[in-house]
């Protein structure tokens, strides 16, 4: 589980947090929601701490990883996994070497158990066979699978996906959501997904926070997140229909 407590960020004279408290349940895929801009990217980057928050604490299962030092920020980012955007794959490596470049940098794995685990990460995702393969040569949707077997091959308590259906196309994006969500409970990992798409919503959002300008305005269910009875959260996830009905008209 992470715990995050009145986590608040600004830029300069900028507020781009307010207060944010909320808690990430082990075994669940938990989504940050909200449109563009509303501070979803950088709750994220405080959580992992790329940023450094001016007020609040972040919580690794009761480690205070905000207040930690050098040594036990270490140990807690070697138990996390991230799924980047885009992927983020270096172009120059094969996807084997995707895979493994975690291993390489955090363990002193041997290299046929290093293998060993790729290959069961990318069997894992579907994908047995591409080894050699560059990331030119594969479709997006495969290299989102690969980066969600770089993101899991080092055995994680903890996984980050930021906006893991940027690109894809709806069918595309199911499946990568489901894979998330499989992974989530296969391994009982702490999973955030950060997402303004409401397919993901619907589909994975086991646990929901959602965020309006900097402010969380609500947290709870897909199940219940269409009875939430919060204005700005209906508008967000109406949008399209709304959109819809304008131009028809």
């Amino acid at each position: 589980m992470i715990k995050i407590k009145n986590i608040s960020k600004s830029f300069g004279e900028k507020s781009v947090l307010d207060g944010i408290s909320g808690e990430f349940v082990k075994g669940k895929t938990n989504l940050i929601i909200g449109a563009s801009g509303t501070g979803k990217s950088v709750l994220l980057k405080c959580i992992v701490g790329l940023i450094q928050p001016n007020t609040g604490n972040v919580f690794y299962d009761l480690r205070n990883f905000t207040e930690a030092d050098k040594e036990m920020k270490s140990e807690i980012r070697r138990e996390i996994g991230m799924l980047f955007q885009g992927g983020a794959l270096f172009d120059s490596k094969t996807v084997e070497e995707n895979v493994m470049f975690p291993l390489n940098i955090l363990t002193k794995m041997p290299a046929d158990e290093k293998i060993e685990r790729v290959n069961f990460c990318l069997q894992r995702v579907g994908l047995e066979g591409v080894n050699k393969k560059m990331p030119s040569e594969i479709s997006g949707g495969m290299k989102k699978r690969v980066g969600i077997a770089r993101a899991i091959v080092n055995n994680p308590n903890y996984l980050f996906c930021d906006e893991p259906n940027s690109g894809l196309d709806p069918q595309t994006s199911i499946v990568i959501d489901e894979l998330i969500m499989e992974i989530t409970h296969e391994f009982d990992i702490t999973t955030i997904v950060v997402t303004h798409d409401m397919n993901s919503v619907m589909g994975i959002g086991e646990s929901i926070m959602f965020l309006y300008k900097g402010h969380k305005l609500w947290d709870g269910s897909n199940k219940d997140i269409m009875n939430s009875g919060v204005e700005e959260l209906d508008a967000f996830v109406f949008t399209n229909k709304i959109m819809k009905n304008l131009k028809v008209g």
